[in-house]
């Protein structure tokens, strides 16, 4: 069977966490989709919620559940839905990996490698991988990396400026991640772009991920020439939990003024800093923009730094792109918060991107949209649902296609 004309399942594991969905070849309603979230893993609380093969939703409980054997209980509900191959989300790839990968030891022992760089997310990634060889031994696999785009970026992009055997000892460099979400918007923009016949291209982009974990990037003809995140998830924007940008001296004075340790404040950077340090409140941009709305200082706070500093990436990644043709904001926050649309774009005017207020208010959730003041600006601001799992999907079946194992 031609691994083009089949539907892949798709498997994002977390530390705690497996998402799954069954993208069939053919064209389909995202909601109709057979997909669901296995969550609490180790813990009294896992729980599975998701679709069966029919579209009926369930929930299960899985006291104690891991990742293989919430598996196994999702492919019991899954039972009448054919897949042929499997495509696994594997966040850090570090220089092994430009592309998608057919998983074998050889890939298994690079994954394992990189581990150092990810140490929160790819033991995950591992788990599902090992996983799903043991109960399908016999269909292919792939790893799809969150790095992989990103390996287009020039040297003088992705190099820190530190002593130079941190680079060539140790791999100390800037990798970006997000990257299957910045590729399949930015390509989708390009598209929708070309299908109006406003320009043959190529086309530069400034994309802005948004949700819990926040990333920009600059895409030109398709590939990634610089982005906001860098060796860790940690390095830019402002995010929900993550701190962003900090000056690096910060850690050193905490150790030194209050004998913290590396481990203490890493966990402050990573999990109670970003909007929830600032806020004092909430991680959730929902919960933050209703309670600025009530006159809530912290909130108010949280998201005028949040849009500036998204601002100030954005415009500085501008510098990576040879011409500016419009700006794509997506993730759960791009593209479901007009209000944040709104302050980000007020604070780039001097390049050219003009906001029309009433498309950013009335664009249908879930639907991708232009919301640029026409009339003012050759700049477009196109609003687009990512679907990493559909690119995942996607490159599983290029790859497959491509190189057959005979």
């Amino acid at each position: 069977m031609s691994h083009a004309s089949s539907a892949v399942l798709v498997i994002n594991c977390g530390s705690s966490s497996l998402k799954y969905a069954v993208i069939p070849s053919e064209s389909m309603p995202r909601s109709a989709r057979i997909e669901g979230l296995a969550e609490a893993l180790g813990t009294p609380a896992a729980r599975i919620k998701g679709k069966t093969a029919q579209g009926e939703a369930f929930t299960l409980e899985v006291p104690g559940g891991d990742h293989a054997q919430a598996l196994e209980a999702i492919l019991q509900r899954m039972e009448g839905i054919p897949f042929s191959a499997i495509g696994h989300r594997v966040v850090h790839g570090g220089e092994h990996f430009t592309h998608a990968a057919r998983i074998d030891a050889a890939v298994l022992a690079a994954i394992a490698q990189t581990t150092p760089l990810a140490p929160l997310h790819n033991p995950a990634n591992l788990t599902g991988i090992q996983s799903t060889l043991r109960l399908f031994p016999d269909l292919p696999q792939v790893a799809v990396f969150d790095t992989a785009f990103h390996q287009t970026l020039p040297e003088h992009a992705w190099r820190y400026a530190v002593p130079a055997d941190w680079y060539t000892e140790h791999r100390i460099r800037r990798y970006g991640f997000h990257g299957t979400s910045h590729r399949y918007v930015s390509q989708l923009a390009t598209s929708l772009t070309l299908n109006e016949n406003v320009s043959t291209g190529p086309f530069g982009w400034l994309v802005a991920h948004l949700g819990n974990g926040c990333s920009t990037c600059a895409v030109w003809d398709g590939k990634s020439l610089d982005t906001s995140m860098g060796l860790t998830p940690l390095e830019g924007l402002v995010m929900g939990t993550r701190s962003g940008d900090i000056d690096p001296g910060i850690p050193a004075h905490l150790q030194r003024t209050l004998g913290w340790s590396l481990a203490d404040i890493d966990i402050q950077l990573n999990r109670h800093s970003g909007l929830l340090g600032l806020s004092g409140l909430s991680n959730d941009m929902r919960t933050l923009t209703e309670a600025a709305a009530q006159g809530h200082a912290g909130a108010v706070l949280a998201i005028e730094v949040f849009c500036y500093r998204l601002a100030k990436s954005l415009a500085a990644l501008s510098c990576a792109l040879p011409e500016i043709h419009g700006l794509i904001f997506t993730g759960g926050i791009g593209e479901n918060a007009p209000l944040i649309r709104e302050k980000t774009l007020r604070l780039l005017s001097h390049l050219g991107f003009h906001l029309d207020a009433q498309a950013n208010l009335s664009l249908p959730r879930g639907s991708a949209g232009r919301i640029e003041l026409a009339s003012s600006t050759p700049r477009a601001i196109w609003v687009i649902p990512t679907d990493e799992e559909a690119q995942i999907a996607a490159e599983t079946c290029a790859l497959l296609e491509a190189s057959p194992l005979h």
